[in-house]
């Protein structure tokens, strides 16, 4: 199933015609429809293992059947795994703005949205190399090569969102338990609102990353990282 936000023929295309002044505009490319895809539903870690997969495979299949001379086509998917990173680094800090949030209206540090949310962090990085290698594997000549070269210096740690969401994932841990004693004394009155949060939160984290998005669209949110 094709993610809803996310138009693989449009991906594809973009890609069948980049010519070799153009693969830095597939980052930006990629990095907008995996936004799209990740848009589309819920924000749990299937889902996104769904969305980069999509988008790795219509990148996969586009540089596939693009004629242009002179394309390096591990360039094309260098920019496409470095768009996907991009996009993945949204849905770290999407994570991180949500559990904030479940915390601050008194979910208990060993609640399990939370505890599931700090997992997920620390499995981003594995959603993206999967996707890249799901990818790799399901394509052949030409692209195994070029494939072969991208996954030759992907590792783990090696991409923004791994070190992101490990840096994230301990600072919410180190900050939890104070955060909690300050909450102390107001937590009784916002537990009944904190759970309603905590049975919908990948909802929630959904609805931070499309709020995130929007600002960045509109220019409130400031430019992506190169």
């Amino acid at each position: 199933m094709t993610p809803t936000g996310f138009d693989p023929q449009a991906l594809i295309d973009l890609f069948a015609r980049t010519t070799a002044q153009q693969t830095d505009q597939l980052r930006q490319g990629v990095y907008q429809a995996t936004l799209g895809a990740l848009q589309g539903r819920d924000l749990s870690l299937a889902n996104i293992r769904q969305a980069l997969g999509s988008v790795a495979q219509a990148a996969s299949t586009g540089a596939a059947k693009n004629p242009m001379a002179g394309v390096d086509a591990t360039g094309l998917l260098d920019n496409a795994v470095a768009g996907m990173d991009d996009a993945l680094l949204k849905a770290v800090e999407a994570n991180q703005l949500a559990m904030q949030q479940l915390v601050q209206r008194g979910a208990e540090a060993g609640a399990q949205p939370l505890q599931a949310a700090l997992g997920n962090l620390e499995k981003m990085e594995d959603a993206l190399l999967a996707a890249v290698q799901q990818a790799a594997g399901a394509a052949g000549d030409p692209m195994a090569g070029p494939w072969g070269e991208v996954l030759a210096k992907l590792h783990p740690g090696a991409t923004q969102t791994g070190h992101q969401a490990s840096t994230a994932a301990q600072q919410f841990t180190a900050q939890l338990a104070q955060m909690q004693a300050t909450l102390r004394g107001s937590r009784a009155a916002g537990l009944q609102v904190a759970q309603t949060l905590a049975d919908s939160y990948t909802a929630l984290v959904s609805g931070v990353l499309i709020g995130m998005s929007d600002a960045l669209r509109q220019g409130v949110g400031g430019s992506k990282k190169k």
